[in-house]
């Protein structure tokens, strides 16, 4: 995806996937998960939605999974969410493997499932 790869940062899930997966109030995909961080007057974020949403229904096991980041700034803090949309595309075991921030193209989002896969 464009924007910043950084799941190597410090503040990342690292390995717990297994706690993340359970922040996030949602059954994770059988092969992985797009977890949207959006904010309510955020025009990118709807767009984001679409995008997300059509390859989560386009390519089986995947899931995806909106967060308000307004209202889970203790996620936002601790996964080092800086702005909206950012995307985290998570693993089979709930494991950050890519992340971007801003407004992801569709070929780039399937790309981006490549490494969870």
């Amino acid at each position: 995806m464009r924007g910043s790869d950084d799941t190597g940062r410090s503040g990342g899930d690292g390995g717990a996937g297994s706690g993340l997966a359970a922040e996030l109030g949602a059954e994770l995909g059988e092969h992985a998960t797009l977890v949207q961080f959006s904010s309510a007057f955020c025009a990118p974020c709807r767009a984001t939605r679409r995008v997300l949403g059509d390859v989560a229904a386009m390519v089986p096991g995947v899931t995806h999974v909106e967060i308000d980041a307004e209202a889970r700034l203790d996620l936002v803090r601790r996964l080092g969410v800086e702005s909206t949309p950012t995307v985290l595309v998570l693993d089979a075991a709930g494991r950050v493997v890519r992340r971007a921030a801003g407004q992801p193209r569709k070929a780039d989002v399937i790309a981006a499932l490549g490494a969870a896969l």
